[in-house]
């Protein structure tokens, strides 16, 4: 892979302000990847691989470095909100499909969001207290709400903190795997040894899918693209960093709980790591666990979030969605119409979905996107702009498309069915948007006053009417 990053950024026209660097924006990525994925989902790979857990985390390594090429280079080559969508729409100009592939990006932020919202509110948060998980998934997502509207750098800055209490969690399951496997403990024999009633090659691909969603995060950082400052400096160091450190600490999270828990156990159990702290016997609270565990999913529900809202605010800025999702407070700068559209797309998710079944609806949203954004950088290769960007050879976006086309044969009908929805959806959504573009334009054409019909020169016009009063 090759970068030249010697030139001047790309200079800020219009829209977000550039205030993210390196480090802010390697948090965002690493924040948004170490979350609920590896807090919640480490039970069900055991559930399909028994003790070789480490398998699937390493294929789906691999399936995500592959694709994070193809986002590096369209990322700095192209440094705008939208993501997927716009590179899509450069590569082909077909509104239509670039509005599906971003509407389907802004899906799986909310779904995943509410995915989210659910294992907040679930057995972590009853180990603290009892309420109803209903109205504490909302309330949750109020809150994360709020944070976004209040700007991009607090949303940020919440994440930096959070990051750090989240790796925090998994550092200490790691040292407290090392203690009892040091003290004599444990069984790393159970670490080759597969699910007894599932087939080692099934259960491997239906376990890729659940171990990539704890990689997802990586794409989000797509569409903070107008908010980075130098993206053909930031991206590539930030994005790569952040995928290979969330795959060291998942490799060693899986080997450690593995080694302290049997896997049977840990696939019975909706907090699997808390699991690792019960039986080892060291005196580490679990309550204290349990709160790490939800600072961790909170972090997470928060940055996909505020993904999903700047998707929204590209797609409006593209023409691809109503002009209302440009709209951005005053002082803030922040797309306040986006953000609260995605709140409630997510509340309504959260109240009636489930996180297994959210999880994998997401995995397959984003499945389409990566494999619409492999197919687009092999087009946009030929395109040449003036500042410097990140590069991939051809083969790598090549085989980022076979890894998804193989893991989408894997996904289930219910899964299969739910994204044929969204699709629906979508596809209704961008006709009446564009029913109403084209309405508006005749409108204006209308109040136009043709060439024949202007008056003299010696007449008095009647004062020209501003933008405000068109749009009236």
């Amino acid at each position: 892979m090759a970068q030249d990053v010697s030139a001047a950024p790309v200079e800020e026209k219009h829209g977000l302000r550039r205030v993210v660097g390196v480090w802010l924006l390697f948090a965002f990525i690493v924040g948004d990847t170490l979350g609920a994925g590896i807090y919640t989902l480490v039970g069900t790979m055991a559930l399909d691989v028994g003790g070789v857990i480490w398998l699937p985390l390493l294929i789906a390594l691999v399936v995500a470095l592959l694709t994070a090429g193809t986002y590096a280079e369209l990322i700095t080559k192209y440094p705008h909100a939208g993501g997927a969508a716009r590179y899509v729409e450069r590569a082909f100009g077909i509104p239509f499909v670039s509005f599906l592939v971003g509407f389907l990006m802004m899906a799986s932020g909310i779904t995943t969001a509410a995915a989210l919202a659910n294992a907040f509110a679930g057995d972590y948060l009853a180990t603290l207290v009892d309420l109803p998980a209903a109205p504490m998934a909302v309330a949750f997502i109020l809150v994360l709400t709020l944070i976004n509207l209040r700007g991009v750098r607090e949303s940020l800055g919440a994440n930096m903190v959070a990051a750090m209490i989240e790796v925090s969690g998994l550092v200490l399951i790691i040292v407290i795997a090392a203690i009892v496997f040091g003290g004599g403990g444990g069984d790393p024999s159970r670490l080759v040894e597969f699910a007894p009633d599932v087939p080692p090659l099934q259960g491997a691909f239906a376990a890729t899918i659940i171990a990539f969603f704890s990689f997802l995060g990586f794409e989000a950082a797509a569409n903070m693209a107008e908010e980075v400052k130098n993206p053909s400096h930031a991206y590539p160091r930030a994005l790569f960093g952040a995928i290979l450190t969330a795959a060291v600490v998942y490799l060693l999270i899986a080997i450690g709980a593995v080694i302290v828990v049997p896997p049977a156990d840990l696939a019975e159990s909706t907090g699997p790591l808390l699991e690792v702290v019960t039986a080892s016997g060291l005196p580490v609270p679990g309550w204290l666990f349990s709160i790490i565990a939800l600072i961790a999913i909170a972090n997470g529900a928060l940055l996909f979030m505020v993904m999903a809202s700047r998707v929204g605010y590209g797609l409006g800025e593209a023409g691809l969605l109503p002009r209302a999702f440009r709209r951005v407070l005053p002082k803030r700068r922040t797309p306040w119409v986006s953000i609260v559209v995605v709140a409630a797309v997510t509340i309504l998710l959260t109240l009636l979905g489930d996180v297994a079944t959210l999880a994998e609806t997401t995995v397959l949203l984003l499945l389409l996107v990566f494999l619409s954004a492999n197919v687009s950088v092999l087009v946009l290769k030929k395109d040449r702009v003036e500042h410097p960007h990140f590069s991939v050879p051809r083969v790598v976006p090549i085989l980022a498309i076979i890894a998804s086309i193989v893991l989408l044969t894997q996904q289930t009908g219910p899964v299969w069915l739910g994204t044929l929805v969204y699709l629906a959806v979508g596809s209704v959504l961008f006709v009446v948007a564009r029913a109403r573009r084209k309405h508006e334009m005749r409108t204006e054409r209308i109040d136009v006053i043709p060439p024949s019909t202007a008056p003299a020169p010696s007449e008095s016009p009647a004062a020209p009417r501003s933008d405000d009063d068109r749009a009236r």
